[in-house]
């Protein structure tokens, strides 16, 4: 996509209104050409903090963050909420399959793909107010303020709430759009169950959100996601947009050290088959296997368990996970493969045997280049200081990237902390990221209708 010049946004088309120029007859001008032209943000700040706020209730916690698990009886309050919400703003929802609820806003040529826009509004267990809310609320204001403005865009636009994008009840995360882009089954999907035995699909049923609209075969025009960052980065360079150039790519693993059980005591140092030693040592080799292929390399164990978990016994069992990322899918091979000769050699010094199991593979993302341009471009409009950023988080943006055009919007966050009760964002810094979308959209509706730009 390219972000129509000045003399591209004057041509004749879309909702025409008179403008008296001093001096000069009068000409038809599109009303969404003074919005791309304007440093004026149009977004209504209050509002979209209210927004956000109205929804945090929703499974509020007592320590200010939000608890609201995938297809629980809060999402269905929240989802209720979006609903409401939306049809106030004059827009038609669907629903599909998998629960992802879509809200319409007609453009003046109904056969164009629609520009779209939305995130996730479940929550982890210990969540914060903003992390995929501001996405989908973002979005709404974006309607609201059309709405305000009287535009009518040439294409159409849709805000999208997609389903389980955390995976915190149901494996695994961005299931929703997963399934819209096809790279899960809805089958499969469907008979996923959480940690009390429910389906994805009894779940669905019982909030009253399992739709009929076809869950994969919709055309995507574009597709912008606004989101916190959930990293310190624009905090620490004092930047108010992200300009989101793409999405580390992620291997994940569980692995298992295998060693013997055995008293604490009689057991010398120097027999000892200890689990946990080895772990430790492959502990340190993630670590250093990340700190070795900057920049863009994160390594995580996030999850390490020792059996049988007695004081006075020596783990014969530890299973633990193993979270590989980077940009590039080579340095990301080279990461996982120095890993992997650390744990064969740890297991053969201890007397360990191992079973290492891939779990998940997201290759390395860059978005399109004119959605990249047109967040750029829209935070230079508006005179917002701005940064060029690589997500090194899933978002349901890289799923539909693969379906047509997209591109992400980030906007600090407090201490760089997300996924946590204390998560914060200023309010000042999500109406400015608000305002980029709604530029953003704007250009590539324009972009759409005039044919440089094809789903």
């Amino acid at each position: 996509m390219q972000i129509p010049c000045e003399s591209e946004l004057a041509r004749d088309g879309g909702l025409k209104y008179t403008k008296n120029m001093p001096g000069k007859m009068e000409i038809p001008m599109n009303a969404a050409i003074d919005v791309l032209q304007s440093t004026h943000q149009h977004i209504n700040r209050d509002r979209l903090w209210q927004s956000l706020m109205d929804l945090a209730q929703l499974g509020a916690t007592v320590k200010g963050g939000v608890c609201r698990l995938a297809l629980t009886d809060l999402d269905r309050q929240a989802r209720d909420l979006f609903v409401q919400w939306t049809q106030a703003a004059g827009c038609t929802v669907s629903i599909d399959a998998v629960g992802n609820i879509f809200a319409r806003r007609p453009g003046r040529n109904p056969n164009l793909p629609p520009v779209m826009t939305g995130s996730h509004i479940d929550t982890q267990p210990t969540g914060g107010k903003f992390d995929g809310c501001f996405g989908v609320l973002s979005g709404l204001e974006v309607l609201r303020t059309l709405n305000d403005l009287n535009i009518e865009t040439e294409a159409p636009l849709e805000v999208v709430v997609w389903t389980n994008e955390e995976g915190s009840r149901f494996a695994p995360c961005m299931m929703g759009s997963g399934v819209f882009a096809e790279k899960f089954t809805l089958e499969e999907t469907l008979a996923k169950v959480d940690a009390e035995g429910i389906t994805v699909g009894q779940a669905l049923n019982a909030i009253g959100y399992a739709g009929s609209r076809p869950v994969s075969g919709h055309p995507v025009g574009a597709y912008f996601e606004a989101h916190i960052e959930q990293g310190p980065i624009l905090e620490d360079e004092g930047k108010t947009i992200g300009v989101v150039m793409g999405a580390l790519g992620q291997k994940w693993f569980d692995l298992t050290l295998c060693g013997v059980e055995a008293h604490a005591g009689p057991t010398p140092m120097h027999l000892r088959k200890d689990a946990l030693v080895g772990a430790s040592i492959i502990v340190g080799a993630v670590n250093r296997a990340a700190l070795g292929h900057q920049p863009h390399a994160c390594g995580t164990v996030g999850c390490l368990q020792a059996y049988p978990g007695s004081r006075n016994v020596i783990p014969g069992e530890v299973r633990m996970t193993l979270d590989f990322r980077h940009l590039e899918p080579a340095r990301l091979d080279s990461m996982i493969a120095e890993v992997k000769q650390m744990i064969e050699d740890t297991c053969q010094q201890h007397g360990l045997t191992f079973d290492l199991k891939p779990t998940a593979d997201f290759p390395p993302l860059y978005f399109d280049k004119g959605c990249v341009d047109a967040v750029r471009g829209a935070a230079q409009g508006l005179g917002l200081s701005h940064l060029d950023i690589v997500s090194g988080a899933g978002h349901d943006a890289i799923f539909l990237a693969e379906l047509g055009p997209a591109g992400m919007i980030f906007v600090p966050c407090e201490g760089g902390i997300s996924h946590n009760e204390i998560e914060n964002a200023a309010p000042d810094d999500l109406a400015a990221g608000c305002a980029v979308l709604l530029r953003a959209m704007l250009a590539a509706s324009q972009a759409i209708a005039e044919g440089r730009m094809a789903a």
